[in-house]
C-alpha cells in the first residue's frame, strides 16, 4: 500500500516550549537529533508548565517569524477554548504524590539486535533524577553478541545484562521481572528517549497509594520526519492526553462501560510500571503474547487487565514522559496496523484462557465491545481527518482505509496467533 498524498507531508520540527524560563518562555529542540531545525516551517511542540508536560501545540513559522512567538500564540489560542481536556491541569498532590519519596525501582528494557537504538535509550535512563533505581537489559533471542558487547563495554557497572533465549517480548519482560529487586518494576522500549523526570513521576504514585498496581505515562513523538511518522501522530499516536486519570475496579468509570476490557485506553508498553509483588501475583505477562510471537502484540494490554481484575488500581500520569521513535516507513506502519489488531484480540483470548471467570462479564459487554473494536480500527473515513500532529495543526491527513482493513484482518487473526504461540512455547518445554 502506498499513500496518495505523500507529497503533502513535510518534515516537522519537534520542540519543547518551557513557559517558566528565567526571562520568559524558552523554546528548544526536542531530545532526538536528526529532525529539522527550528525556523520557518511546521513545529510540533510540547509545552511545559512548572516543568511538567501541559499540552502540545503545532504552529507554522513563516520566514522572519520567531518560532517561540508562533507557538505561544497557538498555545494561548488553545488555552482560550472552552474544551480544556488536554491542557494538563497541574495537580501535584493528587497525581504525583510529591510528599512521598519514590520507591526503589527496577527499569527493564527488552531488546533484540538494535544496539544503536538501545544505547540512545540507556543514555537517557542513566540521567534520571530518581534517587534509587537499577536498569536491566533483557537480550531477547539474540543472533549476535552486539547487545551483550554494548552493555559490557559502554555500560559496565551501570546496567545489568540478562539473556532470554526464547523469542517474545512478554518472555523478555518476565525475565526482567524475575531479575527485578525493586518494589516497583518499570518497563520501556529501546526506541524511546526518557525525560529526566520520567522514572520519578512514574514510580512515586505507588508510594502515595498502597492499592495502586500499575502506572502508565505520556508518549510523544521523538521525530516527525517521514510521512508514516506524521500520519501516525496526526491520528493520535500513542499519547493519552494531559489529564491524569485513575482507574479503580471498585468504581468503574462511567464513561467506559466496557471497562476493564478497553485496555488500550490505559496506556502502552513503552511507558508502564507495576508494583512488583502485584505483577508477580497475577503471573506476570502471558508468554504467548507480545512482539516476537505469532500473537504479534497484546502483552501490555493483558497485564493491565490482569492487574485491574485482581482489584488493583491503575493510574495514568502525564508527568511521566518518554519520547518515542515512531516507525519510519509505510511498510513499518502496515505491519504495526496489522500487529495492533492481532494483539488486541490475542490479549482478549489470553484473558479468557487464563481467567475464564471473566467470560460472563465480557459476554455481557460484547455487543458494545464489537462496536468499540470497529471504532478504534476504523479511525476516520478517508477525507474526514483530524488536522496535524495531535489534532492541532493546519493540514489534513486522511487515514488510509487500507490500514483500517489491515487492523481488522489482524483482529481476525489474533486468536489463531495466540494459539500458535502457546503451542510453540509448550513445544519448547515452557509453560504457556
Amino acid at each position: 500500500m502506498t499513500y496518495s498524498s505523500t507529497a503533502a507531508f513535510a518534515s516537522i520540527a519537534v520542540a519543547e516550549l518551557d513557559l517558566d524560563g528565567p526571562d520568559g518562555p524558552v523554546l528548544s529542540l526536542g531530545p532526538a537529533p536528526g529532525g529539522p531545525p527550528l525556523g520557518a516551517g511546521d513545529i510540533f511542540s510540547l509545552v511545559r508548565l512548572r516543568g511538567r508536560p501541559a499540552a502540545t501545540v503545532l504552529g507554522r513559522a513563516g520566514a522572519g517569524e520567531d518560532p517561540a512567538d508562533v507557538l505561544m500564540a497557538a498555545y494561548r489560542a488553545r488555552k482560550g477554548r472552552s474544551d480544556q481536556r488536554d491542557l494538563g491541569r497541574y495537580e501535584p498532590a493528587a497525581v504525583e504524590g510529591e510528599p512521598h519519596a519514590p520507591p526503589r525501582t527496577t527499569v527493564v528494557i527488552g531488546t533484540r539486535e538494535r544496539a544503536g537504538q538501545l544505547a540512545r535509550a540507556l543514555d537517557s535512563l542513566l540521567t534520571q533524577d530518581h534517587p534509587d533505581f537499577r536498569v536491566v537489559v533483557v537480550d531477547n533471542a539474540p543472533v549476535t553478541s552486539a547487545t551483550r558487547d554494548l552493555v559490557a563495554s559502554r555500560y559496565a557497572g551501570r546496567v545489568d545484562y540478562v539473556h532470554e533465549p526464547r523469542p517474545g517480548l512478554a518472555l523478555a519482560h518476565n525475565r526482567g521481572l524475575a531479575a527485578a529487586d525493586g518494589a516497583v518494576v518499570a518497563f520501556t522500549d529501546d526506541d524511546v528517549i526518557a525525560d529526566p523526570h520520567w522514572l520519578t513521576a512514574l514510580s512515586t504514585p505507588f508510594a502515595a497509594d498502597p492499592g495502586l498496581g500499575c502506572v502508565t505515562g505520556l508518549i510523544l513523538p521523538a521525530r516527525l520526519t517521514t510521512p508514516a511518522q506524521i500520519l501516525l501522530e496526526s491520528h493520535g499516536g500513542f499519547a493519552k492526553g494531559f489529564e491524569p486519570r485513575l482507574y479503580d475496579p471498585a468504581r468503574p468509570p462511567a464513561g467506559e462501560p466496557l471497562f476493564p476490557f478497553t485496555a488500550g485506553s490505559f496506556g502502552s508498553g513503552a511507558n508502564m510500571a507495576f508494583r512488583a509483588d502485584a505483577l508477580r501475583a497475577v503471573g506476570g505477562f502471558d508468554p504467548a503474547t507480545g512482539t516476537g510471537t505469532p500473537a504479534r502484540g497484546g502483552d501490555d494490554l493483558y497485564a493491565f487487565v490482569r492487574i485491574l481484575s485482581a482489584g488493583h488500581r491503575l493510574r495514568y500520569t502525564p508527568g511521566a514522559l518518554v519520547w518515542h521513535h515512531h516507525r519510519e516507513t509505510w511498510r513499518d506502519l502496515e505491519n504495526q496496523a496489522y500487529g495492533y489488531g492481532a494483539g488486541l484480540t490475542a490479549y482478549l483470548t489470553a484473558i479468557l484462557v487464563r481467567r475464564p471467570a471473566l467470560l460472563p462479564a465480557l459476554l455481557a459487554k460484547l455487543p458494545r465491545g464489537l462496536a468499540h473494536a470497529r471504532a478504534i480500527t476504523a479511525h476516520r473515513p478517508e477525507g474526514d481527518a483530524r488536522p496535524g500532529p495531535g489534532g492541532h495543526g493546519a493540514q489534513h491527513y486522511p487515514w488510509p482505509r487500507g490500514l483500517s482493513r489491515l487492523e481488522r484482518r489482524g483482529m481476525l487473526y489474533g486468536p489463531l496467533g495466540y494459539a500458535k504461540a502457546r503451542r510453540r512455547i509448550s513445544g519448547d518445554g515452557g509453560q504457556a
